[in-house]
């Protein structure tokens, strides 16, 4: 065995946990290229931050075995170590990989079935669809916006109703958010009750994701409900609002974009100017002209940009028209 090899692997199992734990983080910098060998051990480590460390050494490595001896703990009885075998867990890219964690999604401390949803959810494993839809009436909050989020990595037209029902009536708010987002992949008008709804939310940050979804979905016969949404009392819905009429290209949202152009907050001003140009109504064009004198650099450029898509729409229906 290599000098520095053989030294590493005396330090692993020193007496002295601080000793373990920097040996431990010298791991990956050795000529030991073996280290999941050396690190596996420590996952049993009597000292929490060396299990720690021995996680972190092993992100990245998603050989089975190894994928096999981290699930485990998410049930460590350290809050720490769950929380960093969660985070690397979450890191798994390989769909196979969710097999270790599928068992911990059922049942168990509320706080280990979050943290395994979580980890699985990029995964998009098929087996995880049963459990999350089972997940979305648990007593825990937590637990249910990463089942929500599994669901929405999954992409199945079988759960937009209950996705729907979450994001209309969920008692909290962060998990009626997670919904409204993951609702962006129906392919029908059938959540369009849903995200109208949150538009009106008492949660800003849901009526947010509500005026995203919508633009993102294409549902223009939610432009009314986006009108509306561009006079609410946070202008961070106001922006995802602009957004979205710009998306589909709104003339009923005119008005309401072209009185935003002199709003206060610079971001609003940027999203009026870029859907304005997207809709392409000459109605913008004096508007637009005054906001090139505006005091941000950026909002000065979007107006111009804006500017110059009116005029290429308008010498498209003219050539149209000329045919």
């Amino acid at each position: 065995m290599h000098t520095e090899t053989s030294a590493l692997a005396q330090r692993l199992t020193d007496p002295d946990a601080t000793v373990r734990r920097l040996a431990v983080m010298d791991v990956p910098y050795s000529d030991e290229e073996d280290t999941v060998a050396l690190l596996l051990p420590r996952l049993a480590d009597e000292d929490a931050l060396v299990r720690i460390e021995a996680i972190r050494g092993l992100e990245g490595f998603e050989e089975p075995h190894v994928v096999e001896a981290l699930a485990p703990m998410l049930l460590d009885s350290d809050s720490a170590v769950r929380k960093v075998a969660g985070e690397v867990l979450a890191e798994l890219k390989e769909t196979a990989s969710a097999g270790p964690l599928l068992p911990l999604l059922g049942d168990g401390p509320a706080e280990v079935r979050a943290l395994a949803f979580h980890a699985v959810r990029a995964l998009r494993s098929p087996l995880a669809f049963e459990p999350a839809m089972n997940s979305l009436r648990d007593a825990d909050a937590a637990v249910r916006k990463e089942a929500v989020g599994v669901l929405g990595y999954l992409k199945d037209p079988a759960a937009i109703g209950d996705l729907a029902e979450v994001a209309a009536n969920d008692p909290d708010m962060e998990v009626r958010r997670t919904a409204v987002g993951a609702l962006g992949y129906a392919s029908n008008v059938s959540v369009l009750p849903a995200l109208t709804r949150a538009l009106n939310d008492s949660g800003w940050m849901v009526r947010d994701e509500a005026a995203q979804t919508i633009g993102k979905l294409r549902l223009s016969m939610a432009i009314p409900d986006l009108v509306r949404a561009m006079h609410d009392d946070y202008w961070q819905v106001r922006v995802k609002a602009a957004r979205s009429l710009g998306l589909l290209k709104a003339e009923a949202g005119l008005p309401s974009l072209v009185e935003s152009l002199t709003h206060s907050i610079s971001n609003l001003r940027k999203e009026s100017a870029i859907a304005l140009g997207e809709i392409g109504d000459t109605r913008a064009i004096a508007p637009l002209e005054a906001a090139l004198a505006d005091p941000d650099p950026d909002v000065r450029k979007l107006a111009r940009l804006a500017l110059t898509a009116i005029g290429l729409a308008q010498k498209a229906r003219a050539e149209g028209g000329q045919a």
